[in-house]
């Protein structure tokens, strides 16, 4: 009689493994096939704060104006201020939990670039880089929605806090040398949104971006920075999607998270001035889409992103403004925000009429996951939304970064390995 219970267990205990198994395998199966994926916990140097910065602030707050009538065309030069700010609070947080923290505080004029490059820290690898801080006047509220030259085009989107791998990945695709010089001459690097949130070197990433669209203009070449979803919910104070970090952060320097975003920090008036959607070499680039409605409006580039920046930081709900506007900052049909594409609500005809009120040749979306770089409607529309590898957390399944080339007339799809696929 026992040994007949025994067996009766040990074959209960091998259903219950193999259910187990099979259920174990299907949970996998739709976690990957939903774009989910299991983390593997968090390395301890992504909570170390000592060394963070810098946090940039003016002394005083003063308004930037924009022309909603200006030019499209590339070389507009928008008039800048009559009464801006000329000295910025440079703040850098020192120290550790163990010896105490103390933040380091300097003021500089700032109608010239800073003296000395100022120094950015990256604890995983106990590594920096150095910037310049330009003036004011490189703040450009009315940045060219329109570009048009023959050098290639590298875009990538949704990086959201991780700057290694948008580093390591522009050294693998020659855009940065090892030093983290510009290499990519008069080549356009597209950024399609979602650069910040959920990544814990947020700061760092900007700062990189900030650099590098310094060198770029010294090349000839150019940084493009387009607006996502959550850059509008970082200038708007919603912080729900940030690093757990950055609280602590905030509390330190004496501010709120919401003020390191704000008009009187250099990095939120720096976001502030970026585009919603731009238009290079005939290619559009636009985090989430264009819904059809928007192509409806008689309006040029310029004039929705000027329409859209007045709108940055004010939260949207139905009725926050006329309704043209409420087109372009919806959250569920706004150019950040809009998923149309994927959901079966544009044909290619309609996509066409996209394209054609904008002159345009094909439109490239970040902000809905992929599982890898594709193009769709008939190489209408590029989707390059993809899982990249978190600076400082392990993940199953593994994630890996890829990007889009557009280079005399052609596409690839770039991996993080070097590869360069046509498309």
């Amino acid at each position: 009689m026992l040994k007949r219970a025994s067996k009766r267990l040990a074959k209960s205990l091998g259903h219950f493994l193999l259910v187990s198994l099979v259920l174990a395998v299907i949970g996998v199966s739709v976690l990957i096939s939903q774009h989910g994926s299991i983390n593997m916990g968090d390395a301890p140097l992504a909570y170390k704060v000592g060394g963070e910065g810098p946090f940039v602030f003016f002394k005083n707050e003063t308004p930037i104006s924009f022309d909603i009538t200006a030019s499209d065309v590339t070389g507009f030069d928008a008039l800048a201020s009559d009464n801006m700010d000329t000295a910025v609070e440079i703040n850098y947080i020192r120290g550790s939990r163990e010896d105490n923290f103390f933040i380091e505080k300097r003021h500089v004029p700032l109608t010239e670039k800073t003296a000395e490059p100022l120094e950015v820290y990256f604890a995983l690898e106990d590594a920096t880089f150095t910037f310049d801080l330009e003036p004011l006047n490189a703040l450009n509220n009315n940045t060219a929605s329109v570009y048009e030259s023959n050098a290639p085009i590298l875009a990538i989107s949704d990086l959201e806090g991780n700057y290694k791998t948008f580093r390591d990945f522009l050294i693998t695709h020659n855009v940065i040398n090892e030093n983290l010089e510009w290499q990519f001459g008069e080549g356009h690097l597209v950024l399609v949104g979602d650069m910040v949130d959920r990544g814990f070197s947020t700061t760092q990433l900007l700062w990189f971006i900030y650099k590098l669209e310094q060198e770029a203009q010294k090349a000839g070449g150019v940084v493009h920075y387009i607006i996502g979803n959550h850059e509008l919910k970082n200038l708007q104070g919603n912080f729900k999607s940030a690093a757990n970090k950055y609280i602590p952060i905030a509390g330190l320097l004496g501010k709120t998270q919401a003020d390191l975003f704000s008009h009187n920090s250099y990095i939120g008036r720096w976001l502030a001035s970026k585009n919603t959607i731009e238009k290079i070499n005939g290619h559009l680039f636009v985090h989430g889409g264009i819904h059809e409605d928007i192509a409806n409006l008689d309006l040029s580039l310029q004039q929705i992103n000027a329409t859209a920046k007045a709108y940055y930081r004010q939260m949207y709900f139905p009725g926050v403004a006329d309704k043209v506007t409420e087109s372009l900052i919806s959250t569920e049909a706004g150019l950040a925000w809009y998923r149309g594409y994927f959901k079966g609500d544009v044909s290619n005809a309609s996509l066409q009429k996209t394209l054609d009120k904008f002159d345009a040749l094909s439109v490239t979306v970040g902000h809905t996951l992929q599982f890898k770089v594709n193009k769709q409607f008939d190489g209408r529309l590029f989707a390059i939304d993809v899982k990249h590898p978190d600076d400082y957390r392990g993940s199953f399944p593994t994630k890996h970064s890829e990007g889009l080339l557009i280079e005399k007339g052609n596409f690839y799809r770039l991996t993080e390995t070097g590869e360069r696929i046509a498309l």
